[in-house]
Protein backbone atom coordinates (compact mmCIF):
# COMPACT_ATOMS: atom_id res chain seq x y z
CA UNK A 1 0.00 0.00 0.00
CA UNK A 2 2.90 2.31 0.80
CA UNK A 3 4.32 1.79 -2.69
CA UNK A 4 1.06 2.90 -4.33
CA UNK A 5 0.87 6.06 -2.20
CA UNK A 6 4.53 6.88 -2.90
CA UNK A 7 3.94 6.26 -6.63
CA UNK A 8 1.01 8.72 -6.75
CA UNK A 9 2.96 11.30 -4.77
CA UNK A 10 5.92 11.01 -7.17
CA UNK A 11 3.63 11.24 -10.22
CA UNK A 12 1.89 14.27 -8.69
CA UNK A 13 5.21 16.00 -7.97
CA UNK A 14 6.45 15.27 -11.51
CA UNK A 15 3.24 16.60 -13.10
CA UNK A 16 3.28 19.68 -10.87
CA UNK A 17 6.95 20.27 -11.72
CA UNK A 18 6.21 19.94 -15.47
CA UNK A 19 3.31 22.39 -15.12
CA UNK A 20 5.47 24.90 -13.26
CA UNK A 21 8.26 24.56 -15.83
CA UNK A 22 5.81 25.25 -18.67
CA UNK A 23 4.36 28.24 -16.83
CA UNK A 24 7.84 29.61 -16.16
CA UNK A 25 8.70 29.21 -19.86
CA UNK A 26 5.41 30.79 -20.93
CA UNK A 27 5.77 33.75 -18.56
CA UNK A 28 9.45 34.52 -19.08
CA UNK A 29 10.23 33.87 -22.75
CA UNK A 30 8.89 35.85 -25.72
CA UNK A 31 8.20 32.76 -27.80
CA UNK A 32 5.59 30.98 -25.77
CA UNK A 33 2.73 33.38 -25.26
CA UNK A 34 -0.02 31.09 -26.51
CA UNK A 35 -2.44 32.27 -23.84
CA UNK A 36 -2.18 35.85 -25.12
CA UNK A 37 -2.59 35.08 -28.81
CA UNK A 38 -5.89 36.52 -29.98
CA UNK A 39 -8.31 33.90 -31.21
CA UNK A 40 -10.27 34.47 -34.40
CA UNK A 41 -13.92 34.84 -33.51
CA UNK A 42 -15.64 36.26 -36.58
CA UNK A 43 -19.15 36.40 -35.14
CA UNK A 44 -18.32 38.28 -31.92
CA UNK A 45 -18.48 41.70 -33.56
CA UNK A 46 -21.43 42.84 -35.66
CA UNK A 47 -21.05 42.47 -39.41
CA UNK A 48 -19.83 45.58 -41.19
CA UNK A 49 -22.33 47.31 -43.46
CA UNK A 50 -21.15 48.02 -46.98
CA UNK A 51 -21.44 51.59 -48.14
CA UNK A 52 -23.75 52.22 -51.05
CA UNK A 53 -22.11 52.66 -54.41
CA UNK A 54 -19.17 50.33 -53.80
CA UNK A 55 -20.47 47.50 -55.98
CA UNK A 56 -20.99 48.44 -59.58
CA UNK A 57 -24.42 47.56 -60.92
CA UNK A 58 -24.12 49.16 -64.33
CA UNK A 59 -20.68 48.27 -65.64
CA UNK A 60 -17.80 45.86 -65.46
CA UNK A 61 -17.98 42.22 -66.45
CA UNK A 62 -21.77 42.15 -66.85
CA UNK A 63 -21.64 44.74 -69.63
CA UNK A 64 -18.99 42.80 -71.54
CA UNK A 65 -20.94 39.55 -71.21
CA UNK A 66 -24.20 41.13 -72.39
CA UNK A 67 -22.73 43.14 -75.28
CA UNK A 68 -22.63 41.36 -78.65
CA UNK A 69 -19.08 40.50 -79.72
CA UNK A 70 -19.34 42.65 -82.85
CA UNK A 71 -19.99 45.74 -80.70
CA UNK A 72 -17.03 45.25 -78.34
CA UNK A 73 -14.06 47.50 -79.04
CA UNK A 74 -10.81 47.58 -77.14
CA UNK A 75 -10.36 50.63 -74.92
CA UNK A 76 -6.59 50.40 -75.50
CA UNK A 77 -4.43 51.72 -78.31
CA UNK A 78 -3.38 48.37 -79.76
CA UNK A 79 -0.45 49.88 -81.66
CA UNK A 80 1.36 51.09 -78.52
CA UNK A 81 4.48 49.02 -77.76
CA UNK A 82 3.72 49.13 -74.01
CA UNK A 83 0.27 47.61 -74.60
CA UNK A 84 1.74 44.81 -76.72
CA UNK A 85 4.53 44.20 -74.18
CA UNK A 86 1.99 43.90 -71.36
CA UNK A 87 -0.09 41.56 -73.54
CA UNK A 88 2.94 39.35 -74.14
CA UNK A 89 3.68 39.19 -70.41
CA UNK A 90 0.08 38.17 -69.67
CA UNK A 91 0.15 35.66 -72.55
CA UNK A 92 3.31 34.04 -71.19
CA UNK A 93 1.68 33.78 -67.75
CA UNK A 94 -1.74 32.41 -68.67
CA UNK A 95 -1.77 31.20 -72.28
CA UNK A 96 1.64 29.88 -73.33
CA UNK A 97 1.22 26.58 -71.49
CA UNK A 98 -1.43 25.54 -74.01
CA UNK A 99 -0.88 27.74 -77.08
CA UNK A 100 2.92 27.49 -76.90
CA UNK A 101 5.81 29.91 -77.06
CA UNK A 102 5.57 29.86 -80.87
CA UNK A 103 1.79 30.57 -80.69
CA UNK A 104 1.12 27.40 -82.70
CA UNK A 105 -0.94 25.38 -80.20
CA UNK A 106 1.98 23.12 -79.25
CA UNK A 107 2.45 24.24 -75.67
CA UNK A 108 3.55 21.79 -73.01
CA UNK A 109 0.00 21.28 -71.74
CA UNK A 110 -1.70 21.79 -75.11
CA UNK A 111 0.12 18.84 -76.71
CA UNK A 112 -2.10 16.46 -74.77
CA UNK A 113 -5.32 18.02 -76.10
CA UNK A 114 -7.32 16.63 -78.97
CA UNK A 115 -7.78 18.73 -81.02
CA UNK A 116 -4.70 20.86 -80.38
CA UNK A 117 -5.23 24.44 -79.20
CA UNK A 118 -5.67 26.97 -81.97
CA UNK A 119 -2.68 28.42 -83.79
CA UNK A 120 -2.91 32.10 -82.86
CA UNK A 121 -1.23 33.18 -86.09
CA UNK A 122 -3.73 31.32 -88.28
CA UNK A 123 -6.19 33.20 -90.48
CA UNK A 124 -9.05 31.78 -88.38
CA UNK A 125 -7.81 33.75 -85.36
CA UNK A 126 -6.29 36.78 -87.07
CA UNK A 127 -9.44 37.47 -89.11
CA UNK A 128 -11.71 37.58 -86.04
CA UNK A 129 -12.68 40.98 -84.66
CA UNK A 130 -11.26 42.04 -81.28
CA UNK A 131 -14.64 41.70 -79.56
CA UNK A 132 -15.03 38.07 -80.58
CA UNK A 133 -11.50 37.25 -79.41
CA UNK A 134 -12.20 39.04 -76.12
CA UNK A 135 -15.32 36.94 -75.54
CA UNK A 136 -13.44 33.74 -76.41
CA UNK A 137 -10.62 34.53 -73.97
CA UNK A 138 -13.03 35.75 -71.30
CA UNK A 139 -15.79 33.15 -71.41
CA UNK A 140 -14.14 30.17 -73.08
CA UNK A 141 -15.41 28.02 -75.91
CA UNK A 142 -18.19 25.60 -74.93
CA UNK A 143 -17.30 22.00 -75.73
CA UNK A 144 -13.59 22.76 -76.15
CA UNK A 145 -10.76 23.11 -73.69
CA UNK A 146 -10.44 26.90 -73.93
CA UNK A 147 -10.97 27.93 -70.29
CA UNK A 148 -12.94 30.97 -69.27
CA UNK A 149 -10.41 33.44 -67.89
CA UNK A 150 -12.84 36.07 -66.66
CA UNK A 151 -12.13 35.32 -63.01
CA UNK A 152 -8.40 34.83 -63.50
CA UNK A 153 -7.33 37.69 -65.77
CA UNK A 154 -8.49 41.29 -65.36
CA UNK A 155 -10.50 42.99 -68.10
CA UNK A 156 -7.61 45.28 -69.02
CA UNK A 157 -5.16 42.39 -69.20
CA UNK A 158 -7.52 40.46 -71.48
CA UNK A 159 -7.56 43.44 -73.85
CA UNK A 160 -3.76 43.54 -73.65
CA UNK A 161 -3.62 39.85 -74.67
CA UNK A 162 -5.96 40.54 -77.60
CA UNK A 163 -3.70 43.41 -78.74
CA UNK A 164 -0.68 41.10 -78.49
CA UNK A 165 -2.42 38.32 -80.41
CA UNK A 166 -3.41 40.72 -83.18
CA UNK A 167 0.17 42.05 -83.34
CA UNK A 168 1.48 38.55 -84.19
CA UNK A 169 0.02 38.65 -87.70
CA UNK A 170 -0.47 35.70 -90.04
CA UNK A 171 1.97 32.80 -90.08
Amino acid sequence: MKKIIVFFIVVGVVLYGAYEALMYYDNNFIYGRMRETPAVRPMENPQLKMETGLVSVDGGEAIYRATPAADLVSPLDSAQPSVIARGKAVYLTYCAQCHGYNYDGNGTVGQSFQPLPTDLRSSAVQSKPEGELFKTVSYGIPGKRQPALQTTVTIDDRWHVIAFMKSLGLR
